[in-house]
């Protein structure tokens, strides 16, 4: 029987990716309001029920942009909206 080869290690792209959402928040150079949680399942729906409620998907474009489940079962999340005009 033949050895599956190991896979590629993945640390190196854990830190890019941190890096890279940790900076986004940072960034001026777009339209949207953006801001991530990280709630138990539970609270994350409740959290952006509220995003939602209190940004209407109509008028501000808002979005669950990006998920993942972590260990433990928490969610992380980030929700996007376009600014309000008032």
């Amino acid at each position: 029987m033949a050895k599956k080869p190991p896979g590629p290690p993945l640390e190196g792209l854990r830190r890019q990716i941190a890096r890279s959402r940790s900076e986004r928040p940072a960034r001026s150079d777009s339209l949207f309001v953006r801001e991530t949680f990280r709630l138990e399942r539970t609270a994350a729906r409740a959290k952006a029920r509220e995003w939602f409620e209190t940004w209407p998907k109509a008028a501000y474009w808002t979005e669950v942009e990006s998920w993942r489940q972590l260990d433990g079962g928490e969610i992380e999340f980030t929700m996007r909206r376009l600014p309000s005009a008032d």
